[in-house]
């Protein structure tokens, strides 16, 4: 069965596999520079110009599964050689010019950019064009259109445009680490640093644990859970807790200080936080104190075991950015996504459907439907029930960045018909992020009916369970 939904997400895997088993065998620095060569091993291999341009490429790609730019705090990188083939971006002229004698569009641009063929049909040279705009303005025809590249249509921040050499660069001022790029990018140009060697020394160490998300339900379709929680124990990791548990946690923290504040943005998702802070600062007050599921279980699990290693699997790059705060680095000692933790099943030769089944029974239903949009705020109102708290709780359900925005902007103008925001800056919540093997509408479906194999009936019982 089929276990990415790219071949782009292939390629990134089968690298971070090679780097893997060699990481295991302590072999990966003699042999770093085989890796391109054996990926690659001929031309008729090759989607680029030539083998020569594809194993460079390659080499860009082992860095960054080893740790990429470390001058760089962003965990989402270019890889500047893979992107000078994208063939959609900028102004464009169609098949609708005439030919005109006008020449407006010739005329309105600084640039010298637009020229003419034998045949009168306007042409934009791409090397000169600015994109203006000035252009599409005068066309009488509407002959000119702008086309933006995949990456920049994927930004909803705007962190993306262009080098001079026409090559994708991010504004790290304004990212929020979604990775909405990085799995839109035909090229795999744009991609998120990997931490899967610091994970593989973690587990050489020993007393890992794995805090798996929620969403997990949705991957890994041709295996069951259970076989996924077997081979994680066979990985090498001491216990795989439910981030479920924490998000248990955070709906009773959440719930009681919705209640004291009046007003309250969610801290679940490192995206929409990272957004507020990067483009509303104003409304930084508003965001939850509360750490994450993630932040929280892992906190749970160190004052209780100081010697322990926290390692986090689930769906989302922005994680690997929150893991480095200051208030979860203690927590957390590493991210890893659903992709790359395939790529460890395989480095070790897992076959993980062939295993027996573990069962995960930490959380509640309220705690596992976190993954998906809406989920925050059913545990949310469930936490307020449970704890007798007498407020009217009126929920902004926001479904992906732009939902975002327009909750923040009408919030700053005090036109807000609502007191709590739940922020997912991903389309269907978790259960779409970058780091998901696949994507799409059933992966709620999946999480939903996860949640209800929920052994713990309320989210008190959960939480007590685990004291």
């Amino acid at each position: 069965m089929r276990k990415f939904d790219t071949k782009i997400q292939h390629l990134k895997y089968k690298v971070l596999r090679e780097v893997a088993r060699l990481a295991w065998d302590d072999k990966l620095l003699e042999n770093l520079l085989d890796i391109p060569q054996t990926l690659v091993p001929g031309k008729e291999a090759t989607m680029r110009c030539c083998v020569y341009k594809e194993r460079a490429i390659l080499g860009e790609r082992v860095k960054l599964a080893m740790g990429g730019d470390k001058e760089n705090p962003n965990v989402i990188e270019v890889i500047e050689i893979a992107c000078d083939e994208c063939p959609v971006g900028g102004y464009e002229v169609t098949n609708a010019c005439r030919g005109c004698l006008a020449h407006r569009c010739e005329d309105v641009c600084r640039f010298g950019a637009i020229y003419w063929d034998s045949d009168h049909v306007a042409h934009i040279d791409k090397s000169k064009c600015r994109e203006c705009g000035q252009c599409i303005k005068v066309c009488p025809y509407t002959a000119i259109v702008s086309r933006k590249r995949p990456c920049q249509s994927a930004c909803k921040v705007k962190a993306i445009s262009m080098n001079e050499d026409w090559s994708a660069t991010v504004d790290n001022s304004k990212c929020t680490q979604c990775g909405a790029c990085v799995y839109q990018c035909p090229f795999g140009a744009i991609t998120d640093k990997s931490y899967i060697l610091d994970a593989i020394d973690i587990l050489k160490g020993g007393n890992a644990y794995a805090i798996v998300a929620p969403s997990i339900a949705s991957q890994f379709s041709y295996a069951k859970l259970g076989q996924v929680i077997t081979g994680l124990h066979k990985l090498g990791f001491k216990d795989v807790v439910e981030a479920a548990l924490g998000a248990d946690m955070v709906a009773l923290d959440e719930a009681r200080e919705l209640a004291e504040k009046g007003m309250l943005t969610s801290s679940c998702c490192p995206a929409f936080v990272q957004y507020i802070k990067s483009s509303f600062p104003q409304l930084e007050k508003y965001i939850s104190h509360n750490l994450s599921p993630m932040a929280r279980l892992g906190q749970y699990i160190k004052e209780r075991e100081p010697e322990a290693k926290v390692v986090f699997i689930g769906p989302c790059t922005a994680k690997k950015e929150e893991a480095q705060l200051p208030s979860v680095k203690p927590y957390v000692d590493a991210v890893l996504t659903f992709e790359e933790l395939q790529a460890l099943f395989d480095s070790r030769d897992f076959f993980i459907s062939q295993m027996e089944e573990t069962p995960l029974n930490n959380a509640s239903y309220f705690g596992r439907i976190f993954a998906r949009t809406g989920g925050l705020t059913d545990a949310v109102a469930q936490a307020m029930k449970e704890q007798n708290i007498d407020f009217a709780l009126k929920p902004v359900i926001c479904d992906g960045i732009e939902a975002c925005k327009i909750a923040l902007l009408k919030l700053n103008k005090g036109i807000l018909d609502g007191n709590f925001i739940e922020g997912m800056a991903c389309i269907g919540g978790c259960t779409n992020g970058a780091g998901c093997l696949s994507h799409g509408d059933k992966n709620k479906l999946e999480v939903d009916k996860y949640g209800r194999e929920a052994t713990a009936q309320t989210i008190t019982a959960a939480v007590e369970n685990l004291e």
